[in-house]
């Protein structure tokens, strides 16, 4: 597509820095990337400040914690090995042999009991929320099933994983959770790769991506922005990263858990272009390598649980106030589609900004936010690190960005 004029693009770096203005109660600082299916920035700009209380700008060489926004990641990664036939979408006894503590997984009930599972877990079920899996901060049953101990999903040692429960059947309900955590045990027990080593080399490394791993090295570590915390009356004080183990200095490659569910650090320049690869059919745009068939790209995009038409709109709690505020719904449609979701990621139909349906969108704890519209051709990322989750200044000023580029875009501007 053509690149957005300089009016419109003035206008959305506008919005930025507004958004960024107030450094007490605003958005301390935000990277916002979009792209076409070239591979071209059509807006990249970097507003606000590393931090609240900071003098450093944020710019875009900043490196954020993108959480969740791993998961289209690993989810690309699996796919690779879908195509080699090193892994199987719907074959559970190849999962077990990859994974055989899933066999003996007990299945959390509401009156805190454990049952025996029903139905026998595929890496299909991983992949789209529906293996059973739960997350502490969004699931209060399993939370207190860890009380007062706990779990903890960012401690850097797999056995926070490893112990969890299934919050419901296999198969018989959609729940997000630790699930692609699971997906990354059996890519590197299928691989004999570590998860870090292995989208290195196959996806990063084809791309000319330097600046997105779950081992930051101390330039990445010194380009990193600030964590926050909101209040509840809505003031920002910084706070320590939560994901802590890989950014310690000394810290070896191997002496953490590779999260496949939350473990990334990125330049937002460097993750739209992966996004840019699936919105080019599975081939880099810049680097002309083909890393997916057109054919498994599309699988991605198709909806995996249409047993589940209003999953999202169960509403998820703040079981942990202090990482997410509670979400009624994770994606309204005004006019109440049906809702979707594909291998890793959800799937709109439509929205209020104009994109398309079947749009693939994700996002990650501290606030950082993709989308990927195949059929309009765009392609952007908003990050910001921000806790609790679904921090409604940051909705507001994502929500914004991206209906001015659609507007941009269908008008030819």
């Amino acid at each position: 597509m053509s690149s957005l004029s300089a009016e419109t693009i003035k206008n959305i770096q506008n919005t930025i820095d507004t958004a960024c203005a107030d450094q007490k109660s605003g958005i301390p600082g935000t990277t916002v990337v979009v792209v076409d299916r070239n591979g071209e920035e059509l807006i990249a700009h970097a507003g606000g400040k590393r931090g609240s209380g900071s003098d450093e700008p944020m710019t875009l060489d900043s490196v954020y914690w993108i959480a969740s926004c791993t998961k289209m990641i690993v989810g690309f990664a699996c796919m690779q090995l879908v195509e080699r036939g090193m892994l199987k979408l719907d074959d559970a006894d190849h999962l077990d042999k990859l994974c055989p503590e899933l066999k003996s997984l007990k299945v959390l009930q509401d009156d805190g009991k454990l049952v025996e599972q029903k139905n026998r877990i595929t890496l299909r079920m991983l992949l789209s929320h529906t293996a059973g899996f739960g997350y502490t901060f969004f699931n209060e049953k399993l939370r207190d099933f860890s009380y007062p101990v706990g779990f903890d999903e960012f401690s850097g040692a797999a056995q926070d994983l490893l112990q969890q429960p299934l919050v419901h059947q296999p198969g018989e309900d959609w729940e997000y959770g630790v699930n692609i955590d699971w997906a990354g045990f059996a890519l590197e027990r299928a691989t004999k790769m570590s998860l870090n080593e292995y989208i290195q080399t196959h996806i990063f490394n084809p791309l000319g991506l330097e600046n997105i791993t779950m081992h930051p090295r101390p330039k990445m570590r010194a380009a990193l922005a600030h964590m926050h915390y909101r209040r509840p009356d809505g003031s920002l004080v910084r706070r320590d990263h939560l994901l802590h183990r890989p950014l310690v200095p000394g810290m070896k490659v191997n002496d953490f858990f590779h999260s496949g569910g939350a473990g990334c650090f990125a330049k937002p320049g460097d993750y739209v272009q992966i996004l840019a690869t699936l919105l080019n059919g599975g081939v880099s745009p810049k680097t002309h390598v083909k890393l997916l068939e057109q054919s498994t790209v599309d699988m991605m995009f198709q909806n995996q649980i249409t047993k589940f038409p209003n999953f999202g709109r169960k509403g998820i709690p703040d079981a942990k106030p202090e990482l997410t505020n509670p979400i009624p719904d994770l994606y309204p449609v005004p006019e109440s589609p049906e809702q979707g979701w594909g291998l890793t990621f959800m799937l709109s139909n439509g929205g209020v900004t104009g994109r398309s349906t079947g749009t693939g969108h994700w996002a990650g704890l501290p606030n950082c936010w993709w989308w990927c519209d195949r059929e309009s051709g765009v392609a952007g990322m908003v990050c910001t690190q921000i806790l609790p989750f679904a921090d409604a200044k940051v909705l507001g000023m994502w929500f914004d960005v991206e209906t001015q580029v659609y507007t941009a875009i269908r008008s030819g501007k």
